[in-house]
């Protein structure tokens, strides 16, 4: 199995934890205090993912990466977007370059 089936595999398992028990779910209890906290948790992984660029090794940047994926899957999950939402997006821009991408989509 690929190792980027994992990520297929960490969804299902997010999926499953919604309506579990806060009390024995990370999960389930980044669920049941709702997309404002879980949307907070991303930002706050993200930021993390950015100092451990700048002032960390490549261990502490691959965990805090691992870190902030999962919270972005937890709010895909919260949102109903699903992980091959997201690669059919990819999908579409491969073989644009960046500015080609934000042109089409009126950013430049």
């Amino acid at each position: 199995m690929s190792e980027a089936a994992v990520l297929d595999r960490l969804y299902t398992t997010i999926l499953s934890r919604q309506g579990a028990d806060p009390e024995t779910s990370w999960t389930a209890k980044l669920f049941a205090q709702g997309r404002g906290k879980i949307a907070q948790k991303v930002g706050e992984e993200a930021v993390e993912v950015n100092i451990a660029a700048l002032t960390q090794g490549p261990d502490e940047l691959a965990a805090e990466s691992a870190d902030l994926i999962y919270h972005l899957l937890v709010m895909w999950a919260d949102a109903g977007v699903a992980p091959k939402d997201v690669w059919a997006e990819l999908a579409k821009r491969e073989g644009l370059s960046g500015i080609e991408e934000k042109r089409a989509r009126g950013e430049l």
